[in-house]
């Protein structure tokens, strides 16, 4: 998808350099004066440093340019991975208050997530979009992309965790009895003494019964599926057992 241009308001809102930022690119030349300036203003609109040259919009480039007072084109000679383009980052993090992201970091980040997020909310692009505001209020800068993904994951399956932990533990011991019945196979064909009847190693789990569509409309799939929802109901749910949990969460 083609990026939409820069106006004027964007580039004057976004890209010009305020008075204590015009202190930090003086002293500096060429294309270094040029590739820190450009780094802190979107750092400063981001909360991130650009990827590579790509992620500059040119409109952008040239609105700073002519603010340092230094072609366009020297962008071009910047070296974005040398100990030069290090110091500037260090500096502009400096400048703004930002820190990277350290392991406590990270590991607060998926504690905060797993809480205030992921119990609610299971779709990880949800998550991750939450996860980079959340670095941005810390002002801490983002981790990479790959690091991102692993912070997602662990607070989804903390958060996963903490809730059958809380779920379990409203569940009575004669309830989950009734669930184990329930997912085992053979459970439907007993002899009237209560053993297994012959077929009932067999017999496939009344749960996998419960989940199957009811097919066309007639009176015997009538008959099942009043059948399937008696055997749900002799579980014995408490009424309240889902009740500060996600409806999104609890439809699946």
């Amino acid at each position: 998808m083609a990026r939409t241009p820069l106006d004027l308001d964007d580039l004057v809102e976004h890209w010009t350099l305020l008075k204590d930022e015009q202190a930090l690119v003086s002293g500096k030349r060429g294309a270094t004066r040029l590739g820190f300036a450009v780094l802190l203003k979107f750092y400063t609109q981001y909360g991130r440093f650009p990827r590579n040259r790509a992620e500059l919009p040119g409109e952008a480039v040239e609105f700073v340019a002519r603010q340092v007072q230094v072609p366009a084109s020297e962008l071009e000679s910047y070296d974005w991975t040398g100990r030069t383009v290090e110091y500037h980052r260090a500096q502009i993090r400096e400048h703004l208050g930002f820190r990277e992201c350290s392991v406590a970091d990270a590991e607060k980040l998926t504690e905060y997530l797993a809480e205030h997020v992921a119990h609610k909310e299971r779709r990880p692009e949800q998550v991750r979009v939450e996860l980079l505001a959340r670095c941005r209020t810390e002002s801490i800068e983002p981790p990479t992309t790959g690091r991102c993904d692993r912070i997602v994951a662990a607070a989804l399956r903390t958060a996963e965790e903490s809730l059958t932990v809380l779920i379990s533990s409203r569940l009575t011991a004669e309830s989950v009895e009734r669930i184990v019945a329930l997912v085992a196979g053979g459970t439907d064909d007993q002899d009237d003494d209560g053993t297994a009847g012959g077929g009932a190693e067999d017999a496939p789990p009344v749960l996998a019964k419960v989940k199957e569509a009811p097919g066309n409309v007639s009176l015997e799939t009538m008959l099942t599926e009043i059948d399937k929802l008696l055997a749900v109901r002799a579980i014995g749910l408490p009424r309240d057992l889902f009740i500060d949990v996600a409806p999104k969460i609890v439809s699946g």
